[in-house]
């Protein structure tokens, strides 16, 4: 087995014991914690001029790509015009003309750089201005809300389709329910009507609020078009809520409770990545003839910014990205850690030279060279980068086909481990329980999928999550987000195995 990143010892060190939630992230030049076990280790380096000369000081921007230069974004018109699987709203339009090839349909349009809050404030507005039935409502929505994601729809649009609410989810989400089953006209039927009601866009103010209305989405909304033998449905709900940590929210501000959706059949679960698709999805969500629940990652309102088209389109649901290729370990994650898993991987590119991380590469890099004796193996592993982008239904499909590939499967994100997300999916490649494709394959397709890619696997499936503790404690919100060293560390220890 390789050495962990928390493995590494150099001259002296000192220990002392710590809980497992205080356990602090590895420094990348002349200090490393204990990331795996409960004592931690302070390297004493001797201050040598050898020793001194021999350590490059970081770049000014820090060894790894921030979430603005994340080669994932799509810095240019022609990057964002060419997003896989974009609809444009008017494409039935071009169909008629004859005119929906790829380059007709993106010869004109227009991009503008957008961060992820100023996305979902375009693709609200759009919304009402295609639906008359379109409401958006919620705590303090009317002033802009606390993201300012409504900013000025209010005086756009009247105060009667945008406004404020009491403060309570489960009434914000109830009144939701009603006017999506009851309200004033029909949806929009040229993307996907859903017969009856009115559109409701309600904002739960944080996802850490959304438990109040636990029963109303579950009870309620999931179950209403089955209790009336699809006679009556609430497709028209699309409820929004900030989601996931930003380093200093505490208890009741940086929570992550996908997970306990999983189970809801009957309702939707889309997280996006980036300004582009949280506009495409958001709008596929509101037009989806189901409720759907509209996860946004806090961190990236503004950290998070790229070229987005002008135009109205959508993006579907229930289909994953493949972000990069790769032959050798599927990593398979969504929201913020999307980032973080681009800059594990890139530390695993590319250490950063004369520190204990490139050692550590180097020598499971080693082992996993060994593990592939007879073979034909390139001087580094490829890593497929996997974004769900909808979390229920997931693309299951998808992920076999890139674990029949690849063999090694390591799964990454922000919520609680247990009963999380990441469990989920290693279960259903495991047990092969979930056979529900949401493409083009049958079921029997994805059983045969998942026996072949269950059989191939290389190496036991990891799932890199949020500790299970009550909640996402101030004081140690930095070690209970999975880092990019915690990443690193299960690149490694998967590809090592």
């Amino acid at each position: 087995m390789p050495k962990t990143l928390s493995s590494l010892s150099r001259v002296t060190t000192t220990t002392c014991r710590v809980s497992p939630i205080q356990r602090p992230r590895l420094w990348l030049c002349r200090r490393h914690i204990s990331t795996s076990s409960s004592t931690c280790s302070t390297v004493v380096v001797p201050n040598t001029a050898s020793t001194v000369s021999a350590l490059e000081p970081p770049p000014a921007g820090g060894h790894m790509p921030s979430i603005a230069s994340s080669a994932l974004l799509k810095h240019t018109r022609e990057q964002a015009l060419k997003m896989p699987e974009i609809v444009w709203a008017d494409a039935e339009l071009d169909e008629a003309r004859g005119t929906s090839s790829l380059s007709s349909t993106t010869t004109g349009r227009e991009t503008r750089k957008m961060n992820t809050y100023q996305a979902i404030r375009d693709a609200l507005s759009i919304a009402l201005s295609t639906d008359d039935s379109a409401i958006v409502f919620g705590e303090d929505v009317a002033f802009g809300g606390v993201f300012r994601c409504t900013l000025g729809l209010a005086e756009e649009y009247g105060r009667e389709r945008v406004f404020n609410t009491p403060l309570t989810e489960q009434g914000v989400v109830g009144f939701g329910i009603g006017y999506a089953s009851m309200g004033s006209k029909l949806g929009n039927s040229t993307l996907g009507g859903r017969g009856m009601g009115g559109t409701a866009i309600a904002e739960v103010q944080f996802a850490d609020y959304i438990w109040p209305a636990f029963d109303q989405l579950l009870n309620e909304a999931s179950k209403f078009r089955y209790r009336s033998g699809g006679q009556f449905n609430v497709g028209g709900l699309t409820v929004r809520c900030p989601t996931m940590a930003v380093g200093h929210g505490g208890l009741y501000h940086s929570q992550s409770p996908e997970g306990f959706f999983m189970g809801a059949g009957g309702l939707k679960v889309v997280i996006p990545r980036s300004p582009l698709q949280a506009k495409g999805l958001l709008l596929s969500s509101i037009r989806d003839p189901n409720p759907v629940i509209f996860m946004e990652p806090k961190v990236l309102y503004r950290s998070a910014v790229e070229q987005v088209p002008t135009s109205d389109y959508i993006l579907p649901l229930g289909r994953a990205e493949i972000l990069t290729p790769g032959s050798d370990l599927t990593v398979v994650t969504y929201g913020t850690s999307v980032y973080r898993c681009e800059q594990a991987i890139h530390l695993l590119t590319h250490p950063p030279e004369g520190t204990g991380i490139e050692r550590t590469v180097r020598d499971a890099l080693g082992d996993w060279r060994r593990t592939r004796r007879g073979q034909n193996t390139p001087s580094a592993p490829t890593i497929e980068l996997i974004d769900l982008c909808t979390i229920l239904p997931y693309d299951l499909p998808l992920v076999l086909r890139s674990l029949s590939k690849t063999h090694r499967l390591l799964i990454v994100h922000e919520g609680p481990t247990t009963g999380g997300v990441g469990m989920q999916i290693a279960g259903d490649v495991m047990s092969g329980f979930n056979t529900t494709s949401t493409t083009n394959e049958s079921e029997e397709d994805v059983g045969r999928m998942r026996r072949e890619a269950f059989l191939g696997l290389e190496a036991p499936v990891k799932v890199i999550g949020g500790w299970d503790t009550p909640g996402v404690a101030l004081q140690y919100e930095k070690f209970y987000i999975p880092d990019e060293v915690r990443i690193l560390d299960g690149l490694l220890e998967v590809l090592a195995y």
